[in-house]
């Protein structure tokens, strides 16, 4: 059973045509042209490209490319604060909207050839953002999967409740959790691999694998091939072995 995935991206579209172009070197060494390229969620803010990342991962999946793209916190940020104005994610403080300087939204919308930082209020920004983002870039956004199973491996953005049946997870812990889940040792079943969390570099933590590697503060994008429950991350010159620490 094989699968790539794809951390967060985070605007950072060169990066992930990048990754891409690897992913299909790979593909060409083994063979396998079905195995589903998992992107494992928070596709905006921070970075420069948020709308062409969009464009570039929506335009994949409706051409029929294996891609699977899941939905990440900022996703969901991003998605509600323009279809939804008055929406509070309950993870965050009130003073804390989606132009934040922490969230990187402003990033987003600037992509979209919005937003001057001189002459900014929230439901101006709302407003712009209906007029001028377009409707399938949300549609896509909120029709997101929150996990993705694929033989021994769970998919998910930020990770799972331990002890909690999958069936029975909430949308909230999948996209924000952070503890017990990062200190959990035991055994999930499936090896869970996600985002959200950054590392300086992916890391295998035998019962999860990490793979957010800043790709939103200059670090690279790592994307991975998985096979069964073993590892490698991909670059320009193929497979190197993701050992468990």
């Amino acid at each position: 059973m094989r699968s790539y995935a794809i951390g967060d991206i985070h605007g950072q579209l060169a990066l992930l045509k990048d990754v891409h172009r690897w992913i299909e070197a790979d593909r060409k060494r083994t063979g396998d042209q079905d195995a589903p390229v998992v992107h494992l969620g928070d596709l905006v803010d921070r970075g420069p490209d948020s709308a062409g990342v969009l464009r570039f991962l929506r335009e994949g999946v409706a051409g029929g490319a294996p891609w699977v793209v899941l939905k990440g916190n900022h996703d969901r940020l991003f998605a509600r604060f323009v279809a939804a104005p008055d929406w509070r994610d309950p993870h965050l403080r009130d003073e804390i909207s989606y132009l934040h300087p922490g969230i990187g939204g402003a990033e987003t919308l600037i992509s979209y050839g919005l937003y001057r930082r001189s002459s900014f209020y929230i439901r101006e920004a709302q407003q712009d953002a209906r007029g001028a983002i377009p409707p399938e870039d949300i549609a896509f956004l909120e029709s997101r999967p929150l996990m993705h199973r694929h033989g021994a491996v769970l998919h998910v953005h930020a990770g799972i409740r331990p002890g909690v049946p999958l069936e029975a997870q909430e949308e909230q812990d999948l996209l924000w959790i952070r503890e017990p889940f990062l200190s959990d040792a035991r055994d999930h079943g499936p090896l869970v691999v996600h985002g959200h969390t950054t590392v300086k570099r992916a890391m295998h933590c035998r019962n999860r694998v990490n793979l957010d590697s800043g790709a939103a503060y200059g670090g690279p994008l790592t994307a991975v091939v998985i096979e069964d429950r073993r590892v490698w991350v991909l670059s320009d010159d193929g497979r190197h072995d993701l050992h468990p620490v």
